[in-house]
């Protein structure tokens, strides 16, 4: 009977979607009776079972070569496009792990979401976000892929503006969606421009394609940078990075899933059209410098932050900065590892601190202190997130830093500097924010916060020992570097750099000797990084002031010369039609007289021009 799991698999996505669908009813505009509660129980029953089929099916296809089925879709004349899905160890391990994170943030919503009356249509969008990733890990077309990304950003503006009576959450949930849809239309052009070059979709045959292609290296270039755009708006990379920051206005337990595999969605892509972007060594480059300038850019920003959340959120922006320089250096593999260990460890941070905002209502991090002694199952957590985000033996993102730094060591040195250089700013970052959350003595704001309810911390305890496990997982599936293989040159700096890094933070905001808040000097540089490297205000002086400056000649161009035309023939229609109307007294000459006259004057009109030709020509 297991052996029908994989063969089945494609039932995943399906498993979310039959939980929305019957999430609807318990919408308190429909029953109010029985509360919205059924709708989020039902919701994590569905995604249990979608969970255990994942499970069933990596099993069953454990070590064996991919399989691969095909649905089609439309016919079309030449054209046909099918759904393609690839099922793999890879694809299988990236269900079980979107699906036992959806898991966890449903259950954690649970208790973050008690009093809220909206679970129907919360546990209904997280619905459509784990059927869309699921869908889109499964899929071996880039065409449905590029159909699952519009849904993606569907879903992350709703639910964005889940709580839509606030203005700052309207305006994040409008920005992040017109900031992913620009990415999204520039990747449309790129996947409609591939077909006619390659013949196809299916990211297989794509990869064939590739390696036998003679393609012009100009059009390569111009396609594959359309071919990133999406991707890089969707790991909000430089410099369509903003709406990340501001999508922290949403639930907590949708930034589980956003902060981990959503914003992933986009390297998933990246990696499955890593052949194609081979093709392009510019496009290799322009990679490299977008991942380093976010990756650097993002962590400087976040040690200037004093929102919780938005702190994270840089972070997140920084590690998929290394996931395009892992793309853009064709280390496809470290980028899977690197997004699997990642997610494990942002999941387990975002966790940790979830429970603090919901029982202290603030995410100002000066407001915060002393939390250790009355939470200490949520700052152990988020010691083990923090540690297994950076480089730090032997946890798990260590492995995965170590061998991507390996790879760049021969080939890109100077990226091995922006490694260190992320590793410890990210470290310094999250041991600020430990220090002034846990550390120190409470605050007025911190003086009641105990431990939260069951159903925050269950997930999180559960993930706790999952990143616990990471190594050893990696060990059972033969990925880890053996230790005569490990470059501990390269080990070392990094560690280094980790230690640094969390030392510093910890002697200058534990260290009560020092004031707080910390002021840089000068104080310009701190405003530079608190304020996001202005990139909001180089918008508003480039992109909005010249497309507000082509609207308004847009509206002018309208208003004066296509409504005046316009409304020139309807003033001469209204004069003809009054002028006329004195000549009608009911007499048939009369009518054959204006018919007479407008019918003279239409041909003197049509044959003026020949008979001043006619006149030049007998002329003397």
């Amino acid at each position: 009977m297991i052996e029908n799991f994989s063969q089945t698999v494609w039932l995943v996505p399906l498993y979310a979607l039959v939980g929305a669908v019957l999430a609807i009813p318990w919408s308190p505009g429909i029953i109010r009776e029985t509360g919205p509660r059924p709708s989020g129980y039902i919701n994590i029953a569905m995604t249990f079972v979608a969970f255990l089929h994942s499970l069933f099916a990596l099993v069953e296809t454990w070590n064996k070569p991919p399989q691969y089925l095909s649905f089609e879709w439309l016919h079309a004349a030449n054209l046909n496009i099918a759904l393609d899905l690839e099922i793999s160890t890879i694809t299988l391990g990236a269900l079980l792990l979107i699906t036992g994170l959806n898991l966890a943030a449903q259950i954690y919503a649970i208790g973050y979401l008690e009093m809220d009356w909206g679970w129907a249509r919360f546990y209904t969008l997280i619905a459509l976000f784990e059927a869309g990733i699921c869908a889109l890990v499964l899929c071996n077309s880039l065409f449905f892929s590029y159909v699952v990304l519009e849904i993606l950003t569907l879903g992350t503006y709703l639910l964005i503006g889940f709580w839509f009576n606030q203005s700052l959450v309207v305006t994040g949930a409008r920005d992040a969606f017109l900031t992913k849809r620009v990415g999204d239309l520039i990747l449309l052009m790129g996947v409609v421009a591939l077909l006619p070059l390659a013949g196809t979709w299916n990211y297989t045959e794509l990869a064939q394609w590739a390696k036998t292609t003679t393609i012009d290296p100009t059009v390569a270039t111009l396609l594959c940078l359309a071919l990133i755009a999406g991707p890089l708006a969707k790991c909000a990379q430089f410099p369509l990075h903003l709406w990340l920051d501001e999508a922290m206005e949403g639930p907590m337990p949708a930034t589980i899933l956003r902060n981990t595999i959503v914003v992933s969605s986009g390297a998933w892509v990246l990696v499955k059209l890593q052949p194609v972007l081979a093709l392009s060594p510019v496009v290799a480059k322009v990679m490299m410098i977008v991942g380093s300038v976010t990756a650097i850019g993002a962590s400087l920003i976040a040690i200037a932050q004093i929102d919780i959340k938005r702190s994270l959120s840089y972070s997140v922006s920084a590690y998929m900065g290394l996931v395009f320089i892992a793309v853009g250096t064709q280390q496809d593999e470290t980028a899977l590892r690197l997004l699997f260990t990642y997610a494990i460890a942002m999941s387990l941070l975002v966790m940790s601190i979830g429970g603090v905002v919901l029982n202290n209502i603030t995410q100002n991090l000066t407001q915060y202190g002393g939390l250790w002694s009355r939470r200490p199952i949520s700052g152990l957590a988020y010691l083990v997130g923090a540690a297994s985000l950076v480089a730090f033996p032997p946890f798990g993102c260590f492995w995965t830093l170590t061998e991507m730094a390996d790879h760049l060591w021969t080939s890109h040195p100077w990226l091995v500097g922006v490694l260190v250089i992320v590793n410890g700013l990210t470290a310094f970052s999250i041991i600020r924010e430990f220090s002034l959350i846990f550390g120190g003595k409470p605050k007025q704001m911190t003086v009641r916060s105990p431990e939260g309810l069951w159903a925050l911390v269950l997930p999180m305890t559960i993930t706790m020992g999952f990143a616990l496990h990471v190594p050893i997982l990696l060990w059972q599936w033969n990925i880890l570097p053996e230790w005569e293989n490990l470059n501990l040159t390269v080990a070392t700096v990094l560690v280094i750099s980790t230690l640094v890094g969390g030392i510093a933070s910890a002697w200058i905001y534990l260290n009560d000797q020092i004031p707080k808040p910390i002021e840089l000097k000068p104080k310009a540089l701190q405003n530079f990084l608190a304020y996001d490297l202005y990139t909001a205000q180089l918008y508003r002086v480039t992109i909005v002031f010249f497309v507000g400056l082509i609207s308004q000649i847009v509206y002018w161009f309208d208003r004066y010369l296509v409504d005046g035309v316009i409304n020139l023939v309807g003033l001469a229609t209204v004069f003809s039609g009054q002028s006329l109307k004195y000549n009608v007294s009911g007499q048939t000459q009369f009518y054959f007289l204006s018919i007479f006259l407008g019918v003279a004057l239409f041909v003197a009109v049509v044959c003026f021009p020949f008979l001043s030709q006619i006149s030049l020509s007998i002329s003397p």
